[in-house]
C-alpha cells in the first residue's frame, strides 16, 4: 500500500513512527508537506503538484495537520478525497474538529451530555 503522511516536517517524533510503523507493516511511505502541495483543480483529473511531479497513486493518507493551517491543509485533504484516495480524517471530521462552537453542536446533537454552555455575540440581555 502507498501511503501520504502530510506533515509539515518529517523529523517530527509522531511523523517518524508512522513512518517506521508503515515501513515495518510493508508500506511504501512518503511524507508531505502540505503547505508545499499544489491544488491543480480541473474538470475530469483532480490533482496535486509537489516537487516537481503529481501526487497520484496513493491507497492513503494521513493527515497531520496543525492547527495553524488547517484552511490550506484540509483543501489538501479534500483534494486528496477528490482523487478517491481514503483518509485517516477526512476533511469534515478535520474542520469540524478546529470549530469549538461547531463541536459542542455536533455532540449535543448526538446524545453526549455537556455542561450548559453559552455563545452569544450580545450579552446584556442574556439570562440563563
Amino acid at each position: 500500500m502507498k501511503i501520504g503522511i502530510l506533515s509539515r516536517n518529517e523529523e517530527l517524533y509522531s511523523t517518524r513512527r508512522l513512518v517506521e510503523s508503515a515501513q515495518k507493516n510493508g508500506h511504501q511511505v512518503e511524507v508531505i508537506d502540505h503547505l508545499k502541495c499544489d491544488i491543480v483543480i480541473e474538470e475530469e483529473h483532480p490533482r496535486l503538484y509537489y516537487k516537481n511531479r503529481y501526487l497520484e497513486d496513493f491507497d492513503a493518507i494521513i493527515p497531520r495537520i496543525g492547527a495553524s493551517v488547517t484552511f490550506y491543509g484540509t483543501a489538501v485533504v479534500r483534494q486528496f478525497e477528490m482523487m478517491d484516495v481514503f483518509t485517516t480524517v477526512n476533511s469534515r471530521g478535520l474542520t469540524d474538529s478546529r470549530d469549538k462552537l461547531r463541536s459542542l453542536q455536533l455532540l449535543t446533537k448526538s446524545g453526549i451530555g455537556l455542561p450548559k454552555t453559552v455563545f452569544t455575540n450580545y450579552s446584556k440581555m442574556l439570562k440563563v
